[in-house]
Parts: structure tokens; C-alpha cells; sequence
């Protein structure tokens, strides 16, 4: 089987098409794969270090705003069909997925327009302007919520779940904690803001930290790299505390979240979707910096079934964060109805969803 992939911007649409190679490796270990994405995106560096073959097209996002910018991001979006057109004659793929950025988009279409059968994956519960364009093209639509389904045709729409899900069930609890230098018996909550990390959330920690020294549970704080010095200054000036463990940032995800009690972060869909794989409550502090506004969506569909608690950036405080950690970590009772509802809204198996649809499409 031959697949191309594209999507790219952020690591919310990389790490799922890996996912999904990873899966169809698993079963078709001769399976042939083909990635595009921008040249110099974030997706070029994360996909080459996985060994999986790449190409670049140079590709811009058009401006919400009118701008002479959106006559040149047309032009690269015509070149980029082009260019996408002698990929897919060169490769010829069995299928094509886009997993969203506006890099999938001339990708997604020119297979279309070829005539490659063609699926495209949201993540999210709003969609983008790239899928939603795309979506009057492609055979199949996957999504990641159900609440994203209103957005397209219906009869093309499948509620496949994210295929990061898959990726974190066999994370390491031990190894985990024991590379993060926590306890392997205390409780732990994990905070994070993103791989850049998030300002009002370290504020919030910091304004916390004498609190936690007071606490049977431990914390484990990822600052992000552009943070973590200022971090550490305010932490020493706290005395330190021996329970709160700070890093910039941590690459083994599935293993730390194994051994994890409570996360505290963003709304972004991969971080749900890993959270609801393995069942872990969550505070969920949702970005307002985003398109449509689509975390603060992400976290409701969790928080409605009693899974996550949502702090609004405008609410959030150390008082009441350190409120809401407390009302979860140190009430058993609270903790498995939480733990309950994670798990209920988990779809593990996603990535098995998407490489069957993909299966389905290729052998008709």
C-alpha cells in the first residue's frame, strides 16, 4: 500500500498522521509512505527525524483580513497543486490524508481532482478553513469530535476519534517518573502550557508554590524553554519546594502521562486526546489566542460529561487553581468520577478507525 500525507503548523496536526503511519506499519510492515508539508514547517524537522520521506511546497495561510498577502497565498496555492499533481503521478498512492494546516490543502485537492481517493482528519471540534474547503472535495471526512460533524457533508463524515490516542497506551509509568526524578509513590499532577508554554499559567503556578510545599501530592511544572529561567528564579525564591519538580520541557510524553494523576494545560485536541486514552482528569485552561475559539469547544465537550474542570485564562489565579487541584487530588471519591468520564470519552483504537477507512477507500 502506498499512502501520502500532508499536514502541518503545529505538532496538533503532525503527530496524528504519524500516528497513523505507525499504525499502518504495524500491520503492513512493506507499506510505502509519502509526506508533504511546508518548506521550512515545524512538520519537516518532526517528520524526517521519524525516517519518513518528505517533500516541501512553499505555502502561505490566507489573512483573514483583506490583504494583497491572499493574492500571493493563491498563487502558491496554484503552484502548490501543481507541484502536488507530479507527486502523486510520481508516487501514485492508494490514498491520500490530509490531517489539517493549510499545507494539506493543495495536496488534498489535486489527489482529488486526480482522482486518488482522498480523506481528510479534524482534530478539533471547530474545523479550519482548510478542511472545510477541502471537505467538498475528498471522499471521507474523520473527525475527531462529535461535535465537529455539523461542519460537513453529512454523508461523508465518519467520527473516527484522533489517532494520537493510540500512541500514549503503552507509555511507561516507572520509567516516566524515574526520568523526571519524581517519587514512584506519591500522586502527581502534571502542568503544562504547551511546548512554548504559557505565561498566565506560570503565573498562576508560581503564585502557588509555597501552597504546594504543604501538599502530599507532587507537581511536575513544564515551563516551556522561553520561560523556564525566569521559572526558576521565583521558584528559589520560594525556598524551592521539595515536591514541585520544574522542567522546560519533557519528549517522552507517553511515559510521564502513564504515571500522571491530574493534568493541568491547554485545550489543545491532541492533549485531549491523549488525556481521554488513558482516563486522566484534567483542569483545562483554554487558549483564547486560537482560531474560532476552538479549544475552549474542545474542553466543553469533556467538561460536560464531568471529565475536566475549565478555568477561563481571564479566572485563572494560583488561589483557584490550587482550589481546584485540591478538590481533585485530595477527594478519591471526585478523582474516579473524573477518571470515569475521561476514559468513556476516549476512542483508543482511532488510528486502527482512519487506517480502516483508508483501507476501505484504497481497495474500491
Amino acid at each position: 500500500m502506498k499512502v501520502m500525507l500532508s499536514g502541518g503548523g503545529t505538532g496538533g496536526h503532525i503527530y496524528p498522521a504519524i500516528a497513523v503511519i505507525n499504525e499502518i506499519k504495524r500491520h503492513d510492515p512493506d507499506a510505502e509512505f509519502l509526506y508533504v508539508g511546508a518548506k521550512n514547517g515545524l512538520e519537516q524537522d518532526i517528520v524526517k527525524r521519524e525516517n519518513i520521506p518528505f517533500e516541501s511546497l512553499h505555502i502561505t495561510g490566507f489573512k483573514r483580513k483583506l490583504s494583497f498577502e491572499n493574492v500571493k497565498t493563491i498563487t502558491r496555492f496554484l503552484r502548490g497543486v501543481s507541484k502536488s499533481k507530479k507527486l502523486i503521478k510520481r508516487f501514485k498512492p492508494d490514498v491520500i490524508i490530509g490531517t489539517g494546516g493549510y499545507v494539506c490543502g493543495p495536496v488534498v485537492y489535486a489527489g482529488a481532482k486526480l482522482g486518488v481517493p482522498t480523506i481528510i482528519h479534524e482534530q478539533n471540534s471547530i474545523p479550519g478553513l482548510t478542511n472545510k474547503f477541502l471537505s467538498r472535495y475528498v471522499d471521507r471526512v474523520a473527525v475527531s469530535f462529535k461535535a465537529a460533524e455539523a461542519f460537513f457533508p453529512k454523508h461523508k463524515v465518519i467520527l473516527t476519534g484522533n489517532p494520537r490516542a493510540s500512541e500514549v497506551l503503552n507509555g511507561d509509568a516507572v520509567k516516566g517518573k524515574k526520568e523526571a526524578g519524581l517519587s514512584s509513590d506519591k500522586k502527581t499532577v502534571l502542568i503544562f502550557g504547551g511546548s512554548r508554554g504559557a505565561r498566565p499559567i506560570n503565573d498562576a503556578v508560581v503564585g502557588m508554590l509555597q501552597a504546594f510545599a504543604n501538599r502530599k501530592y507532587q507537581v511536575l511544572y513544564i515551563t516551556g524553554n522561553v520561560h523556564y529561567e525566569n521559572v526558576m528564579e521565583k521558584v528559589k525564591q520560594a525556598g524551592s519546594p521539595s515536591n514541585v519538580f520544574i522542567k522546560p520541557f519533557i519528549h517522552n510524553m507517553p511515559d510521564l502521562l502513564a504515571g500522571t494523576d491530574l493534568v493541568v494545560s491547554r485545550a489543545g485536541a491532541t492533549t485531549i486526546a491523549e488525556l481521554t486514552a488513558l482516563g486522566v482528569p484534567s483542569i483545562l485552561i483554554p487558549s483564547p489566542y486560537v482560531t474560532n475559539n476552538h479549544q475552549e469547544k474542545n474542553a466543553e465537550a469533556l467538561a460536560k460529561n464531568g471529565a475536566s474542570i475549565i478555568i477561563k485564562e481571564n479566572d485563572l489565579n494560583g488561589q483557584k487553581l490550587l482550589k481546584e487541584i485540591d478538590s481533585i487530588l485530595e477527594n478519591e471519591q471526585n478523582w474516579k468520577k473524573m477518571h470515569e468520564a475521561s476514559i468513556s470519552q476516549g476512542m483508543p483504537d482511532a488510528a486502527a478507525r482512519v487506517r480502516k477507512l483508508m483501507n476501505e477507500l484504497a481497495n474500491k
